[in-house]
C-alpha cells in the first residue's frame, strides 16, 4: 500500500514528515542524552549521523513525523511508525522522543493522538505496538494514558505494549 503520510496540527504543535531539510534541528535533537537515554540511538556527535537518522526513516516502511512547536517552530521531538507491517493482520510499531525541556506537559500525548488515529483509520492498522525499556517510567505512564495494553512477560528486558484498533 502506498501513502502519502500528511502533516498536522494540534492546538500547539505542528506535525511534518522529516526530510534532510530537517537536519540541523535533528542533529541539535538527538545530540542531547536526555533524548536519546531510552531509544535505540547514541547521541549524534557530528551531522552526518543526523542525516543517517532522516534517510533511515525515509527508506523504512513507516514514517518519521518531527515535532514543531507553533510558538517558535522549533524541534522539539519526533515521532511515528516504523516496522509497519501490512500484510494479514497489519500492524506497526510506534516510536517517540521528546527534548527534555518540554517532558512532563502532555506534549507527546496531543503529538500521538492524531498519529494513532492515523495508524487506525488511514494505514488500515489492526495493531500498534510500543517498546519501554523498565526504568522509562514517563513512556510507561504515557502509554497507560494512551490506553495501551501491557503485556505481561518481558522480553530482551523490554516492556511491550499493545493498542488494538476499535470495532
Amino acid at each position: 500500500m502506498s501513502i502519502i503520510f500528511p502533516e498536522f496540527e494540534t492546538e500547539t504543535l505542528k506535525l511534518a514528515i522529516l526530510t534532510v531539510d530537517d537536519t540541523e534541528a535533528v542533529f541539535r535533537h538527538f545530540s542531547d542524552e536526555n533524548v536519546t537515554r531510552f531509544i535505540d540511538i547514541s547521541p549524534c556527535k557530528d551531522i552526518n549521523e543526523a542525516e543517517e537518522i532522516i534517510k533511515f526513516h525515509i527508506d523504512d516502511t513507516g514514517c518519521r513525523w518531527g515535532i514543531f512547536s507553533k510558538s517558535d517552530a522549533q524541534l522539539i521531538g519526533t515521532c511515528g511508525f516504523h516496522c509497519w507491517f501490512q500484510g494479514k493482520q497489519p500492524r506497526a510499531e510506534i516510536g517517540f522522543d521528546l527534548a527534555k525541556g518540554y517532558w512532563g506537559k502532555g506534549i507527546m500525548q496531543e503529538a500521538l493522538k492524531p498519529v494513532i488515529d492515523f495508524g487506525f483509520k488511514e494505514m488500515s492498522l489492526e495493531l500498534i505496538e510500543a517498546t519501554v525499556e523498565q526504568e522509562n517510567e514517563k513512556s510507561i505512564n504515557l502509554l497507560r494514558k494512551l490506553n495501551f495494553e501491557r503485556e505481561t512477560e518481558l522480553r530482551d528486558q523490554l516492556i511491550y505494549y499493545f493498542l488494538l484498533r476499535q470495532t
